[in-house]
């Protein structure tokens, strides 16, 4: 029989103990459900990639052209860098973490999409602070290419534009620090950002300084545990 609960990994990390978890809870079936916790604080699951995977289609769809170059900030579990790989125009993904111990998961396989990404040639992962790469846009986010400019930017980091991962991060919502990471986009590039929380007005004016059109999408999706349906955000905006 399997394991109602497993512990699958856990190490220390810059932000505090990192922990990766597959459990099962038998009034959902035999499903597999992975969990990222952080500390006590639970990072992400598997039951709910609704909003991440909208990330990837909705901010990809305002995107013109072929032969995309796309930056992922935030790998996760990784389903929004499996769902932006289903768009057959991305010639290359950049997936952007900081933690070394989370794209291990994902090259050991510990994780079921690591699979997916490793055997995927457009997927590169890149270690390093997604928010410091994407304010020094004369370095960039490959490190083998500085100063290199792509097609767009999925950012799924932070908890929302006004609740942080790591306080630092705050720095990185201000008019000056967003057109930083905006210089690496090209003409009528995209960038997109998932939120926990609905669209917040004042996220949207400050967006709006940087960007020639913003737009803000709700995702509604299922909840089990709350008995009905919970939703995410994910603001999408094109450059000028």
């Amino acid at each position: 029989m399997p394991l109602l609960f497993e512990e699958i990994d856990s190490q220390e990390s810059s932000l505090g103990e990192i922990s990766l978890r597959r459990r099962r809870i038998p009034a959902f079936g035999d499903r597999d459900i992975y969990e990222v916790k952080l500390g006590e604080e639970f990072l992400m699951s598997s039951m709910f990639v609704d909003a991440e995977e909208a990330l990837s289609t909705l901010g990809l769809a305002q995107v013109q052209g072929e032969n995309l170059s796309v930056v992922v900030g935030g790998l996760g579990l990784g389903y929004t860098a499996v769902a932006a790989l289903e768009d057959e125009r991305i010639s290359e993904l950049l997936v952007v973490d900081a933690l070394e111990t989370v794209i291990s998961w994902h090259q050991k396989e510990l994780v079921p999409l690591g699979k997916i990404l490793n055997a995927d040639k457009r997927n590169r992962y890149v270690l390093g602070s997604f928010f410091d790469l994407a304010t020094d846009p004369s370095t960039g986010f490959d490190p083998s290419s500085a100063g290199k400019k792509f097609d767009a930017i999925l950012l799924d980091i932070d908890h929302s534009p006004t609740e942080y991962l790591n306080p630092s991060n705050a720095g990185f919502y201000t008019t000056e620090n967003l057109a930083r990471m905006a210089e690496q986009l090209k003409p009528n590039g995209v960038f997109a950002m998932w939120s926990q929380n609905p669209p917040e007005d004042n996220f949207i004016e400050l967006l709006k300084t940087v960007f020639e059109s913003v737009d803000s999408h709700l995702v509604s999706f299922d909840n089990p545990f709350q008995g009905g349906q919970s939703t995410n955000s994910v603001y999408v905006c094109v450059k000028r």
